[in-house]
């Protein structure tokens, strides 16, 4: 039997309990009516039958008009007991035209309506109650308030955080926003069995028909909300399976000092691990009463760590960005979220020497975060002298201005691209992590060079590609069904890297960390979670096209070299990388950087790129990103 016609049977089973109950009611009142009087009227004129007859039909007719055939019985509450008084006031309406058409009233007693009318409703509360008690084990649930604005919705997830979020949800003042009609247990199935009063309806598999039996029920799809482990990137994806063809709202919910957050399911979502749980007294040391400058303050990583830092309470935090519109949105954000912060924005680019060292020289940094780089990979190809100059150049005019200035820790935002880089981009990251270990350790800056893979989120990023293909109704367009990326929402990765900057106190030594980025991610996996997040099936309402690699572009990234052997930090999420200082012999090291950078500065495509594949271990791609150049030119 299918959902729809489970459904279909039982909603004319429990109508016809109704109309039944009406019956018998009627009956009985009637009878009891003349029985008190103490003779009833010869059966020609008897109309205890009739009666109730026509008020069973008229019973079902109201019922049925006014929906009260589709309710659950187990789900039952204060606004289905008022949907029942209203409709059994209709049956009653309906009821007196009827019967006097019929039978003109003859030997029908008409208070009997009244005792029929109450007697009906305990009929039918008890019939509810007797059902609640069952499954939920509370018979006067029928009786509680739910909040009219409230959604049907059924709650995906361990017991445990259901049980949690089903007392948050009630406990929240102005009344729950959902409206709970059943729970699927991602872990340890008890089908039948309930949790704070709402009935298991099954596991994660069992989703799909219960979606399908409470739309026919209910006249609409409820909403999907998930909670602990249903938020699990595995158990996300297979819900978003069974309700993608079915146009169910997928919710989440959190929990907040003001009580449980229910908000829509993000991409970040999809890609979500548990979250983990940091000691903030290092951040709190570092920053808290110092001067911090962050360079790139307005990208996406980089006002993130503004934000953490601003947070930390320093004494001075100074922006420097290239980005007119970026260093406003920050400058904007920042003031209204802290308003008593000493905050200072410098406009201007990392490349410019004279520029950057008067905005150092003026906050005088305790600790400097260098996040600005060129990130694009395919675009770095076709301008690899702009990515020599910003990622190393740029980067070692602010290591020069730091320590200029007096700073006490340097922080440089690196990448997994840095790995046996097999593009532009990439070569010039992993040439700065060398140049900025090598000039911290003699300068005796400590130094902490902080390598992790993709940000949600970003510019850069292909979620917020998808989101626009995705709203335009497709296609999608994937470079390959195999390709893997590492993802890390921006708040994580901010978080991590601050805690790699506390940890790093060493003047004598830079070191490398390597953030824990979990398991890469099937991109065209992401593609299909986010079309199905939007109520989509993939390949039916929105087609994936596979438009190959771009230049510069791999399969699969890594995140550390074969040399480099990853050391538990103390800090869940943070690694550090040992063995990392192999490229740093060498004499000729600074003079061969300087002729890198003079030749991007001279325009020189062919000398920079030759250069980089000189100096850059496993770097090979200075060929073909120079035919690229030369292509797209």
């Amino acid at each position: 039997m299918t959902p729809k016609a489970q459904a279909r049977r039982v909603m004319a089973m429990t109508l016809a309990y109704d109309a039944a109950a009406a019956g018998v009611a009627m009956w009985l009142a009637v009878d009891v009516r003349w029985r008190i009087e103490g003779f009833a009227p010869p059966f020609p004129v008897y109309t205890g039958p009739v009666a109730a007859f026509v008020f069973a039909c008229v019973a079902a007719a109201a019922f049925v008009l006014m929906g009260v055939h589709r309710q659950v019985w187990r789900h039952a509450g204060w606004p289905d007991v008022v949907r029942i008084v209203q409709a059994a006031g209709l049956a009653v309406l309906f009821f007196l035209p009827v019967m006097f058409v019929s039978t003109r009233l003859m030997g029908f007693p008409r208070s009997s309506l009244l005792a029929a009318f109450v007697l009906w409703l305990a009929f039918l509360f008890a019939g509810r109650m007797v059902a609640l008690l069952r499954s939920t084990r509370r018979p006067w649930q029928i009786f509680s308030p739910i909040s009219r604005s409230a959604h049907p919705a059924v709650l995906v997830g361990d017991a445990q955080a259901m049980a949690d979020a089903l007392k948050a949800l009630r406990r929240k003042e102005g009344g729950s926003p959902l409206r709970v009609l059943g729970l699927l247990q991602t872990g340890g199935v008890h089908t039948g069995r309930a949790i704070r009063g709402v009935t298991v309806m099954g596991g994660l598999d069992d989703l799909g028909q219960a979606l399908d039996v409470l739309a026919v029920r209910y006249g609409e799809t409820p909403w999907v909300a998930a909670t602990g482990d249903g938020r699990d990137p595995a158990n996300m994806s297979a819900l978003l399976e069974q309700v993608a063809a079915r146009g169910a709202k997928v919710m989440a919910i959190g929990f907040g000092d003001d009580g449980p957050r229910l908000k829509s399911v993000r991409p970040n979502d999809l890609l979500a691990r548990p979250e983990r749980v940091l000691d903030p007294a290092p951040v709190v040391e570092l920053t808290q009463g110092a001067s911090v400058f962050v360079t790139g303050g307005g990208g996406t990583i980089g006002s993130e760590l503004s934000r953490q830092c601003a947070a930390a309470d320093p004494r001075l935090l100074t922006i420097y960005d290239s980005s007119e519109y970026n260093l406003y949105e920050i400058d904007l954000a920042l003031r209204a979220a802290h308003p008593d912060l000493q905050l200072r924005m410098h406009l201007g680019d990392v490349r410019n020497r004279k520029r950057l060292a008067v905005a150092m020289n003026e906050a005088q940094p305790d600790v400097v975060i260098h996040a600005a780089a060129l990130k694009h990979v395919p675009l770095m190809e076709q301008n690899p002298c702009e990515a020599v100059l910003t990622n190393i150049g740029g980067a070692l005019t602010a290591m020069s201005a730091a320590i200029e200035a007096g700073a006490k820790r340097f922080v440089l935002i690196s990448t997994d691209k840095a790995v046996n880089p097999p593009n532009v981009m990439g070569a010039t990251k992993r040439l700065a992590e060398i140049a900025i270990a090598r000039l911290g350790r003699s300068a005796g800056l400590p130094t902490a060079i902080v390598r992790f893979g993709n940000v949600l989120g970003s510019s850069g990023s292909v979620v917020p590609l998808f989101e626009r293909q995705i709203a335009a109704g497709g296609p999608v367009t994937v470079t390959h069904p195999d390709m893997t990326r590492y993802f890390m929402t921006v708040e994580e990765a901010s978080r991590l890297v601050l805690q790699a900057a506390a940890l790093h106190k060493d003047p004598a030594e830079a070191g490398l960390f390597v953030l824990d980025m979990g398991e890469p991610v099937r991109i065209e996996a992401l593609a299909e979670s986010m079309i199905r997040l939007k109520g989509c099936v993939p390949g039916r309402d929105i087609l994936i096209e596979y438009s190959g690699p771009r230049p510069g572009e791999r399969m699969h990234e890594e995140l550390t070299y074969a040399h480099e052997a990853l050391q538990s930090t103390g800090v869940e999420g943070v690694l550090r990388a040992s063995g990392a200082d192999g490229e740093l012999q060498g004499d000729i090291f600074l003079a061969e950087l300087d002729r890198l950078i003079d030749s991007a500065a001279d325009g020189d495509r062919a000398a920079s790129l030759a250069r980089l594949e000189t100096m850059v271990d496993k770097y090979s791609g200075g060929r073909g990103a120079l035919q690229a150049v030369q292509l797209a030119g």
